[in-house]
């Protein structure tokens, strides 16, 4: 039976994550995260805590961009 544990707004399955990925992304996850991709993979609070990461970085960013762009167009 396949269990699904939902925690802030993620879902994963038990069954793990299947993930490819290169050695650039495997550089760059350990750079960013202190993690690999295959600790990752199988571990549900580390997933959970780079997607909040990731998830935060992207929202700062795009409020930077809005507020570029409205210096720019004014």
């Amino acid at each position: 039976m396949m269990e699904n544990k939902r925690r802030d707004g993620f879902i994963i399955s038990d069954n793990g994550l299947d993930l490819t990925y290169t050695s650039d992304m495997e550089k760059a996850m350990h750079q960013a995260h202190g993690i690999g991709y295959a600790e990752y993979a199988s571990d549900i609070d580390k997933i959970i805590e780079v997607e909040q990461k990731r998830e935060l970085s992207h929202q700062k960013n795009h409020k930077m961009v809005a507020e570029l762009n409205k210096q720019v167009h004014k």
